[in-house]
């Protein structure tokens, strides 16, 4: 079956010397259309109410995966990125306030914050960005993939009460860079969802266990 892909893609390797800047540097008669996701979720009525407060850290991620350029993989050995488009954001960026306001959306805790904010915390929730991308995986048409670690804290003794990978993916159903935009949004509200309640469960059932 021949692989059907978009035209306008380059190499992930020639990111290497652009910043979050210079995606739009060059020739002023290239376009480029910025993707902003707006995610909100929904909260589970079984979500527990919380009764501590949570920090948020940076997102760590890769140097190719933090980037506003939005990453295509071809084949399974192959990163590039689609020319002209980007994201508002670099994808920890992305994420970080995703989870955030997810946390603040569910109305299940008060009080969350990132942790560049100083709040004094009991718990702080660790993310590693390792896949924000589409991925062709053989098919005629990619597939959104994100796939996030995630490590709740407990602060005081740095012990790490729990840690889960998380791993969301969307069909595209097409090779255009918007329907691959939206694909990533829907699977970064999936993870979003999941991490969220995930860390409220996983910090209540540290606070029953004597």
């Amino acid at each position: 079956m021949k692989m059907i892909l978009p035209r306008l893609l380059v190499p992930a390797v020639m990111l290497a010397a652009l910043t979050g800047c210079s995606v739009l540097s060059g020739s002023s008669r290239d376009p480029v259309t910025i993707y902003a996701p707006s995610v909100q979720i929904k909260a589970d009525p079984s979500w527990p109410q919380a009764d501590y407060q949570l920090v948020i850290a940076k997102p760590s991620a890769a140097r190719m995966v933090d980037s506003p350029r939005i990453n295509v993989r071809p084949t399974p050995s192959e990163l590039e990125v689609y020319k002209g488009a980007t994201w508002a954001q670099p994808a920890t960026d992305m994420v970080e306030e995703t989870v955030l306001r997810g946390f603040e959306d569910s109305g299940r805790i008060q009080g969350v914050a990132r942790s560049a904010t100083g709040i004094r915390a009991d718990y702080k929730l660790a993310l590693d960005v390792r896949r924000f991308e589409a991925d062709y995986a053989g098919q005629t048409t990619p597939t959104g993939i994100i796939e996030i670690n995630a490590k709740l804290v407990h602060v005081v003794d740095q012990r790490v009460v729990s840690d889960r990978t998380f791993r969301q993916s969307v069909p595209v159903g097409s090779t255009a860079v918007p329907a691959v935009a939206a694909a990533l949004e829907r699977s970064l509200a999936q993870a979003t969802t999941e991490i969220v309640g995930w860390t409220l469960i996983n910090a209540r059932n540290d606070r029953q266990t004597p």
